[in-house]
């Protein structure tokens, strides 16, 4: 269960919440007793006592009191209280990049190191980290390109998918520079924006496709307006391809036999670059991502706005107003006098009295119902809240926020048929983040149903669970929960479906409106134990594909 754990910044700060009042209190009586010694100088205490209006020499306990309380919640407000979820959203610009990564067999030679595939990650991954501002789409080519994620500023999604990146993702082995080329200029011809748009080609150059095509495919590119940038990787003298058999590595052989011996080969990025006016980065430079970046710095950038994650909130104003509060409090009670002080309490009472009546009017608006819920939720009254949540929503508030109280308040009561259907329409046409609460939850329902059902109806809520969880990874693929309740119901699948019982559950989503943080997630595990089950299964089923199904042959009949 995901759990919003309270914390502070500076937990050295603490004690002063028990320090500060201890020492006000000191402070208060050693002023009294100060005072009482200068007043013994002018006679009798019990005498002059009389002469001095009652106030003067007054144990003073509910101003100790105040201060000592104002002195108690500063002290925690230094400390800087933590809890609660908040996403920041961050301004920045950027251009329209399409990444197209040489992934055929020859970029696993070692004249690079580790070799050149890895090196190719690492380039990209620097260069997002000096570029967060652009968007940017991955491809992946061998004897033809495939897109692996649209142009996107999620860069969860581009991780995950280069972190899986290698010559099996790819169907025809070989190297097609030209096709790539001309699949990222498509790519690129799909974005809406203002911002220019740029092709990054990262290649040994070992292409075996006739140079014309090349050249035209670069130049269409250029007439596009796309900027073409040209990476090389390994060297002139080259090496063989290690290639893993069970627990050996032998060289790559070529149909006669021969070690293959794989080489880098720079003409061919460099006419592409020079056909389209593009910018050529030879494999020998350093710095790679600084290059690229420099090459694309006089494009003309766009606006994005982006979610930079989560965190928690600081709640330090709690504890700072109310003390500010009190301080104020204890200024205008020690200042008041005679009818002065009877009119101030007036005035003050008449303003409570309108705060408590105008309370009063509002506690059975459709507020007030969603805060009953959040509070009945909370107490684990699951009946109750999902009676508040349904009366707003069958009043008419069909707005993402009510439908996923409702849907989690039904999942939570048990209601899994209820609350699937409800979740699945609070996931429609609404803002990410409802929209991925929702689908979590509606996946968790159908998963509950399933491990609980037998024969065809498991199997089917199964595959509603796994479809749900696929869009949800897809969101956000770093979540671990999506990932572990993926996982049981592909695995539940595997093994026939049903039978295991939904009570394991902890449908835990707290409802409230839609910025609450969701907590669905079923029994958990330690992280290590967590698989990334949309990637193993999709490369799972690309591997079986390619051993059915024999490979075209590549361009030239060579396979790196």
């Amino acid at each position: 269960m995901n759990m919003t754990v309270p914390f502070v910044e500076t937990a050295w700060l603490l004690p002063l919440a028990v320090i500060l009042p201890l020492a006000f209190a000191l402070l208060l009586a050693r002023a009294r007793r100060s005072r009482e010694e200068r007043l013994t100088r002018f006679g009798a205490l019990d005498v002059v006592r009389r002469l001095l209006p009652a106030s003067a020499l007054s144990p003073g306990r509910w101003r100790a009191t105040r201060l000592g309380l104002a002195a108690a919640l500063a002290g925690v407000a230094l400390a800087g209280p933590r809890w609660g979820q908040e996403r920041s959203t961050v301004k920045s610009s950027g251009v329209d990049m399409v990444l197209a990564v040489d992934a055929s067999l020859s970029m696993m030679a070692t004249d690079e190191k580790p070799n050149r595939l890895e090196r190719v990650k690492q380039e990209i991954r620097r260069l997002r980290a000096i570029s967060p501002g652009d968007r940017v789409g991955l491809l992946a080519f061998a004897g033809r390109s495939y897109v692996l994620t649209p142009i996107t500023v999620d860069g969860g999604a581009l991780d995950l998918f280069l972190d899986n990146l290698d010559p099996s993702v790819v169907g025809q082995a070989g190297t097609s520079l030209a096709s790539t080329i001309a699949q990222g200029v498509s790519l690129l011809a799909l974005t809406k924006g203002g911002a220019d748009r740029a092709l990054v080609v990262m290649s040994d150059g070992e292409g075996f496709e006739p140079r014309e095509e090349l050249i035209a495919a670069a130049k269409q590119a250029g007439d596009q307006n796309v900027s073409l940038v040209t990476v090389g990787f390994g060297t002139v003298e080259g090496t063989t391809i290690p290639i893993r058999e069970g627990n050996t590595i032998t060289p790559k052989r070529d149909e006669n036999g021969q070690i293959v011996v794989t080489k880098y080969h720079p003409e061919l990025l460099q006419a592409a670059a020079a056909a389209a006016n593009g910018t050529f980065i030879p494999a020998e430079a350093t710095d790679k991502a600084a290059r690229i970046k420099a090459a694309l710095s006089k494009l003309r950038t766009g606006s994005r706005t982006m979610q930079t994650g989560e965190s928690l909130m600081p709640r330090y104003q709690l504890f700072l107003l109310p003390a500010i509060l009190l301080l104020w409090l204890d200024t205008i009670v020690a200042g008041r006098r005679g009818r002065r002080r009877r009119r101030a309490a007036s005035a003050e009472t008449a303003v409570a009295a309108a705060l408590i009546a105008m309370l009063g009017m509002n506690g059975c608006t459709p507020a007030r119902r969603a805060l009953d819920g959040n509070a009945a939720y909370a107490a684990k009254d699951f009946a109750r809240a999902v009676a508040l949540f349904g009366k707003e929503v069958q009043g008419g508030d069909r707005s993402p926020g009510a439908l996923y109280n409702y849907g989690t308040a039904l999942l939570a009561a048990d209601s899994t048929s209820s609350a699937a259907e409800v979740l699945d329409k609070a996931a429609e046409n609404t803002d990410p983040e409802t929209r991925f609460r929702a689908r979590f939850n509606g996946g968790l329902a159908h998963l509950v149903r399933g491990r609980a059902a037998k024969g065809d109806s498991a199997s089917s809520e199964l595959k509603a669970a796994l479809a749900q969880y696929r869009r949800v990874l897809l969101q956000r693929p770093a979540d671990l929960d999506a990932k572990w309740n993926y996982e049981l119901a592909l695995e539940k699948q595997k093994s026939g479906g049903g039978g295991g019982g939904g009570g394991q559950s902890s449908a835990s989503s707290a409802p409230a409106q839609q910025q609450q943080q969701p907590q669905p997630t079923l029994a958990q595990r330690q992280a290590e134990q967590l698989l990334g089950s949309a990637q193993r299964e999709e490369r799972d089923v690309q591997s079986k594909k390619m051993k059915q199904n024999k490979p075209e042959p590549p361009p030239g009949g060579k396979d790196w």
